[in-house]
């Protein structure tokens, strides 16, 4: 079990055509027709405003790629490969499944670095 975790959910998804982009700047294309989640976390929570494209995220347990840049209340996922998933579904940004060292290799930065830029309007629990 993961000592810390940041976790959110689906709050809608999306359908793309070929072609058409996702992000601040049309970062992200559509390459085939895709199902895009949009999650409810973002820079202002602390998750790194550069992660790349590609860097992984976990939907209902599901590896799934981050697309797009992230926006500071929100950030996308590409859904495509993972039919099943729906809105409201978990999603884990880093935790158990998901080391945050590995997310943190994704964006270049250390996991000390995102651990502790959690912010503070995200909400605490501790385990018990």
């Amino acid at each position: 079990m993961a000592a810390a975790s940041l976790e959110t959910q689906v709050i809608s998804i999306q359908a793309l055509n070929i072609g058409e982009t996702v992000g601040y700047g049309s970062r992200w294309t559509a390459m085939r027709p895709s199902r895009i989640g949009v999650v409810a976390a973002g820079y202002a929570d602390g998750y790194p405003r550069t992660a790349p494209d590609g860097t992984p995220v976990l939907v209902r347990g599901c590896r799934c790629p981050l697309v797009g840049q992230v926006s500071m209340d929100m950030l996308t996922v590409d859904l495509t490969d993972h039919p099943h998933l729906d809105e409201a579904d978990p999603v884990t940004l880093w935790g158990d499944g998901l080391g945050v060292d590995e997310v943190a290799a994704a964006c270049g930065t250390t996991a000390y670095e995102l651990l502790t830029g959690v912010t503070p309007r995200v909400p605490r629990h501790t385990g018990g």
